[in-house]
């Protein structure tokens, strides 16, 4: 059994995950973090992510 990936699969999978690191990166900005460093973490870790900056309190300042 041989597996093939196709162009289809990998967009399937990784335009909801780039999309979603898009949203992380917003909802960082709105509780005052930073959007660039949250957008990266989301690339590594996504749906993780996206419940630890829902979670965490607005950052003070």
């Amino acid at each position: 059994m041989e597996f093939h990936a196709s162009v289809e699969s990998y967009i399937c999978v990784g335009l909801p995950w780039l999309l979603l690191s898009l949203i992380n990166a917003g909802l960082a900005q709105g509780k005052g973090r930073s959007g660039l460093v949250w957008w990266a973490w989301s690339l590594l870790f996504g749906p993780l992510a996206t419940l630890v900056v829902v979670v965490r309190p607005r950052a003070d300042g």
